[in-house]
């Protein structure tokens, strides 16, 4: 999942920002909102990991599996809370395609670092039309919004910010769109 260098350092210091923000997050006073923001900074620093270019580091050949684990377990997670609510299933489709592009690496000789000549696999296909869309829905969604109050009628903390929680969303979509192009 290596491109270039440059542009692999700019898309790990976007998801780690992306998933350091999360963090944040996670001081919310709503609880819905703290759970989302863990399983966003867990694909925020986990994407930031992914995206390391091989030159800088080459993971041994057990770190794709270790990725492919810990991410489907964030999507049994993710399946578990969508009874509760739609955007669980975007969290579902995101660690599901973590998943496959660590299966991907993993088997992909020289350790990961190997781009294939036989064209956009139909599952890259489809999961780049996915994120494309949801990047362009989310990126519309970032028209103004009023920033929440809290309950003394003070100014929302940084936990409680509806639009830059969708700025977040965008960025990790984003660089989800650019991982898959590079596959």
């Amino acid at each position: 999942m290596h491109g270039p260098a440059p542009s692999g350092w700019l898309l790990v210091a976007l998801c780690a920002a992306t998933g350091a923000y999360c963090l944040l997050r996670m001081r919310s006073g709503v609880e819905e909102q703290r759970r989302a923001a863990g399983g966003e900074a867990l694909m925020g620093f986990g994407m930031a990991a992914m995206a390391v270019p091989a030159a800088a580091f080459a993971p041994p050949p057990w770190a794709w599996a270790g990725y492919a684990v810990v991410f489907g377990a964030a999507a049994l997670r993710a399946l578990w809370a969508a009874r509760s609510g739609a955007h669980h299933l975007h969290h579902l489709v995101g660690a599901l395609a973590m998943v496959y592009m660590a299966l991907v690496m993993a088997a992909a000789p020289g350790g990961g670092h190997a781009h294939g000549d036989g064209g956009v696999p139909l599952l890259t296909g489809g999961l780049l039309l996915y994120f494309a869309g949801y990047v362009l829905l989310t990126g519309a969604r970032l028209i103004p919004v009023p920033a929440v109050a809290g309950a003394s009628g003070a100014p929302a903390g940084w936990g409680d910010r509806p639009e830059l929680a969708r700025a977040c969303r965008l960025s990790m979509g984003i660089a989800m769109v650019a991982m898959l192009l590079t596959m």
